[in-house]
């Protein structure tokens, strides 16, 4: 285990981008990019969700599939490589074809030209626009932290980024930072009216996350309109946060590339003053596998009345 008293630092790169029809296009902006944060001194990188394409869940057509790839494949392939030459770790987000009729929407852990973790989708929506599981099989990987050679690293995707039993149970697994790509936006129908509250709610929950678990948060999303007139306006706004919640940095709703140096040292202190993970009553938690819990009807009046 390092020793909490030596400085470890990171510095961490996200790469918010718009996608086009044209997957090759896609994936050499990405791997562009990516040189580009490796160049500024990024030493993990993290790519959007299903950066490879548009998000293509906004409708529901069989032949959406041919996007599907297996592992290794056209996604990951170069950014083994890239990897290697620049010795660095990057999250690729992969419309996994794991077999026939069998899809996952899957996150790569790639490193030094080898992937070092492979987490699939837990959490997979079925929402207007956003038809995911039409298209994905829920992830039979568990939750995880996946070493590199500079931090312990959580990967995570999009909706999971709403539950705090994954973050949470990602955390435990050892992680320092969780890694949210992600596809998120607004239904230009619901803007004027929701748009701010949806926006704040996302990145409220995941700050959320790091202050209950001392960790860093990355979230990393697209922009753009994909599917016009009536597609989803990708709002960009991509973040990184503090063990304390703290956003250190923030994109706009643009293409932008951002690096940001942590000091992974921060959790160590952070723990130290809020030890949310000492005081976790666990023998209490038996509860929080049950789908919903109900308390049982106490009412005697009910009772005498002959109800049920």
């Amino acid at each position: 285990m390092p020793n909490p008293q030596t400085p470890r630092r990171v510095s961490v790169g996200l790469i918010q981008m718009a996608c086009g029809a044209d997957k090759q296009a896609n994936i050499a902006r990405a791997l562009e990019l990516t040189r580009e944060a490796a160049q500024r001194g990024a030493e993990v990188v993290c790519l959007q969700e299903l950066f490879a394409s548009p998000y293509f869940c906004q409708a529901v057509e069989a032949e959406r599939f041919d996007l599907a790839e297996p592992i290794p494949g056209p996604s990951s392939e170069p950014f083994l490589a890239l990897s290697a030459e620049l010795g660095i770790a990057v999250l690729v987000s992969v419309f996994e074809r794991r077999a026939p009729g069998l899809y996952h929407n899957t996150l790569l852990v790639i490193e030094a030209g080898r992937i070092a973790g492979l987490y699939r989708k837990m959490h997979i929506p079925d929402d207007p626009q956003f038809y995911e599981k039409y298209y994905f099989t829920p992830g039979d990987t568990g939750f995880m932290a996946v070493e590199t050679a500079k931090a312990q690293v959580g990967p995570l995707v999009c909706w999971d980024q709403w539950y705090p039993e994954a973050a949470r149970l990602t955390a435990l697994a050892g992680a320092e930072i969780l890694f949210y790509p992600t596809a998120i936006g607004w239904l230009p129908s619901e803007k004027a009216e929701l748009g701010a509250k949806q926006h704040d709610a996302w990145r409220t929950i995941q700050r959320s996350h790091a202050i209950a678990n001392g960790v860093y948060v990355v979230a990393v999303n697209r922009v753009g309109q994909e599917e016009p007139p009536a597609g989803i306006q990708f709002w960009g706004r991509s973040f990184v946060c503090d063990p304390l919640g703290e956003v250190l940095a923030e994109a706009g709703e643009g293409e932008e590339v951002l690096v940001v140096p942590l000091d992974l040292g921060q959790s160590e202190h952070v723990r130290r003053d809020w030890p949310f993970l000492r005081d976790r009553r666990v023998d209490a938690f038996g509860g929080i596998t049950e789908r919903f819990g109900r308390r049982a009807v106490q009412d005697d009046s009910l009772t005498k009345r002959g109800g049920r």
